[in-house]
């Protein structure tokens, strides 16, 4: 075991976590059978998938599909930048294909309902939001605009 290889137990319990809010609070939750979720909200939806991280402890991320398909040129890429200077909470990326991501992540042993909960809406709003700013930007489609 390296130092970054996680207990499988530490992962089922985070994951247990997550499914007992998710059934309570967001009904209309995704649950894939593999432990990764989605939870719908407006335009957007919020992926979330335990990680490994420490012997002692995993990572709860959350990430939005913000827009895809849009044209990402240095403009952008400096005011996404300068966007999460301003964001109190979570940061914007790019995946591989230049899809713009909304990301935010919590320690997963010491996971509370209230602070995931918070987590979600915060990533789901700021997301719904911002695509439509975004979209107006680079183009592209919205996680709505795919389905």
């Amino acid at each position: 075991m390296s130092a970054t290889d996680t207990p499988q137990n530490l992962i089922d319990e985070a994951r247990a976590k997550i499914k007992a809010v998710l059934e309570v609070k967001y009904p209309s939750s995704v649950d894939f059978g593999d432990g990764s979720f989605a939870v719908p909200y407006g335009s957007s939806s919020v992926a979330i998938v335990v990680r490994e991280y420490t012997k002692t402890d995993t990572m709860v991320e959350l990430m939005a599909q913000v827009v895809s398909g849009g044209t990402i040129d240095a403009e952008v890429t400096k005011w996404l930048l300068r966007k999460n200077a301003e964001l109190h909470f979570g940061a914007f990326g790019l995946l591989f294909d230049d899809t713009i991501i909304f990301t935010y992540s919590l320690p997963g042993t010491c996971l509370e309902s209230q602070e995931l909960e918070s987590a979600i809406n915060s990533v789901s709003i700021i997301a719904d939001y911002y695509d439509d700013e975004l979209i107006k930007m680079v183009g592209g489609k919205r996680v709505a605009d795919l389905a």
